[in-house]
């Protein structure tokens, strides 16, 4: 029989007893020490994180801003746009109602696939995008079968799309998708939300206007995430309106006169400096790109051998040809070069001396005698060859660059090219070769290495009719915030704000003669007279694009024909436009060329006229 030691158990006891006090103590104080750490030492913290995870901030897109015309016509406005979504939760057979929803309304069954993939990183209660863009019948269609789809809806949103499409597509330009380059050159947090940014045209150089500042909603949420209350609410701002100096009527009819040919067509309003119109053919679809454009639609945009991306207007650089002779005119006029009464015999052709080369008149025949007035309306070659001779190229080039031949305009729209006004040093720089007095002719008749842009040619031809007076052309006009303040887009100041002749005589001289060019028998545009007898002044051109003989010019394929060009301003004694006209390979710029410059003057007058007639019968 085992005796019981009491007192060794007793001992025991109090020992596992100590130890486990000793345990509880230690639990206790850590407890104590933990609840101190958390609800003393960072409560402030504790406290944000937990408000953090009940409220949350939801950003409001602002309505994008919307362009238009000087007429009043919208260029770029906003349309709802319908997509189907779905809040997972709320939803008991996923796959199988996305299935029934594909077969239903069409769905891709690769998109289907990828949303599902994707349901499982997405937070709880926040609604996937299974498809965008609906078209009416789609909706309709959800909206009758809409009870057999739990969880699914239809939310609406605005999108940008551009009622004149191609027409102006150059100058409105594009928004498309943000990207992270998009991201890393605006404010963050008035993007948050945001799909859309400009990319191209006035929509990427106004985007800070157009774009509006994004608002936000407080929310209250569960911990599932679910909505329970809006707490706190700030409404967007909506982007301002951005108003162009753009005629929508003179740009539908410089595209209607280019249909079918490439090149460009510029009227600029003289007083303002407002470009009427800027067309450039072919041109492209902007609403392609607002919601991404397929790689193949791109590829056959960026590979058609007639450029529609490229505008012309403002980066085309080609041979201005005979158009430069006005210009050439006045500054040989002024250098005291040339004279009035000064006369050249032209056979149909020059030369240098007795049996140098021989440089053609474009009329093989010749022109017989002919003074200043008679070379510019009958363009004769052989007369501008004889004066660029003594001229110069240095006197050509100075002549050139004062009015704009050789730097850009300064128009507020990027991409402006500055063209090309050759010179001796110029050559040696660029090509390392000397300068030989061949290409001192050529250059006084707007070939070789000279090179104009179609708005350059409206700027000179603005300066020429407003006898020196330099407005540099503008596409802006204003923009108009929601709440009704007007604002003008500040004006670019212009190089130099007249051009200063030494007898001022000589721009009637030249302007006398270019209206010759068209209302002389003899003129080169004796076709193209304006309707009500609007006297206007004008210049043809035609720049050579391939070196060939006469016998094959004919012959020639439309890549490879002369580009046709026409200038003009009118009415020629109280001039009020300035047009510039360019047909790539149009052959001949008093049978291509010209016509249009009429056709774009007359529609200008018979709407100035009707809008005479309607404010006259509304007094």
């Amino acid at each position: 029989m085992e005796i019981k030691n009491k007192d060794s158990e007793r001992s025991i006891f109090f020992f596992r007893l100590n130890v486990v006090t000793i345990f509880l103590v230690v639990v206790l104080v850590c407890i104590v020490f933990r609840v101190f750490y958390l609800q003393i030492l960072n409560h402030e913290h504790f406290i944000t994180r937990a408000q953090e995870n009940r409220l949350k901030i939801q950003p409001i897109v602002p309505p994008r801003g919307l362009i238009y015309s000087s007429d009043g016509v919208l260029l770029a406005g906003n349309k709802p746009s319908f997509s189907l979504l779905v809040v997972p939760e709320k939803v008991n057979d996923m796959e199988g109602s996305i299935l029934r929803l594909s077969r239903l309304m069409q769905l891709d069954t690769g998109g289907v696939q990828e949303t599902l993939g994707g349901l499982k990183e997405k937070t709880s209660f926040q609604s996937i995008m299974l498809k965008n863009q609906l078209t009416e019948q789609e909706v309709a269609i959800f909206s009758v079968n809409r009870f057999r789809f739990p969880g699914f809806f239809i939310d609406s949103s605005l999108v940008r799309y551009y009622p004149m499409g191609a027409d102006m597509a150059h100058i409105v330009g594009y928004v498309g998708k943000m990207n992270s380059r998009d991201l890393s050159g605006v404010d963050n947090s008035n993007y948050r939300g945001t799909r859309f940014i400009g990319k191209t045209g006035v929509e990427s150089m106004q985007e800070e206007i157009l774009h509006g500042t994004a608002g936000y909603q407080k929310v209250e949420v569960n911990a599932e995430g679910r909505v329970l209350r809006v707490v706190e609410r700030k409404d967007p701002i909506a982007g301002s309106n951005v108003h162009l100096a753009v005629s929508s009527t003179m740009q539908r009819q410089a595209f209607q006169l280019l249909e079918g040919f490439s090149g460009a067509v510029v009227m600029l309003e003289l007083e303002s400096g407002s470009l009427l119109a800027s067309a450039s053919n072919p041109s492209f679809d902007p609403n392609l790109f607002v919601d991404g454009i397929s790689s193949s639609a791109y590829k056959k945009l960026i590979n058609s051998p007639r450029k529609p991306l490229f505008n012309r207007v403002l980066q085309g650089q080609y041979p201005p040809g005979s158009v430069v002779k006005p210009l050439v005119a006045i500054g040989a006029l002024e250098s005291v070069v040339e004279t009035t009464g000064s006369h050249v015999y032209c056979p149909g052709f020059y030369r240098l001396n007795d049996t140098g080369r021989r440089y053609h008149c474009w009329s093989e025949k010749g022109h017989g005698k002919v003074d200043l007035n008679n070379a510019i309306a009958r363009s004769c070659d052989v007369y501008f060859y004889q004066l660029a001779k003594n001229f110069g190229i240095q006197g050509l080039k100075e002549s050139l660059l004062s009015f704009g031949l050789g730097s850009q305009t300064g128009v507020d729209l990027l991409g402006e090219k500055s063209g090309l006004v050759p010179s001796r040093e110029w050559k040696k720089l660029a090509l390392s070769g000397s300068w030989y007095l061949g290409e001192t002719l050529i250059t006084g008749i707007g070939q070789g290495f000279i090179l104009a842009t179609p708005i350059q040619l409206a700027q000179a031809t603005a300066i020429l009719a407003r006898k020196g007076l330099v407005t540099p052309p503008r596409y802006l006009d204003y923009y108009q915030s929601t709440d009704g303040l007007k604002e003008e887009f500040p004006r670019q100041p212009a190089r130099s704000p007249r051009l200063q002749l030494r007898d001022a005589i000589h721009w009637d001289v030249v302007r006398d003669a270019m209206i010759d060019v068209v209302h002389s028998d003899f003129g080169t545009a004796r076709s193209a007279k304006l309707a009500d007898g609007i006297k206007f002044a004008g210049k043809t051109g035609t720049a050579q694009v391939s070196k060939v003989n006469r016998d094959s010019m004919k012959q020639k394929p439309m890549i490879l024909r002369d580009h046709a060009l026409f200038i003009g301003f009118a009415p020629a004694y109280k001039p009020e436009i300035a047009v510039a006209v360019l047909v790539e390979n149009g052959g001949s710029g008093s049978r291509t060329a010209a016509p249009m410059a009429q056709k774009m003057m007359d529609a200008f007058f018979h709407n100035k006229k009707k809008a005479d007639d309607l404010a006259d019968e509304s007094r």
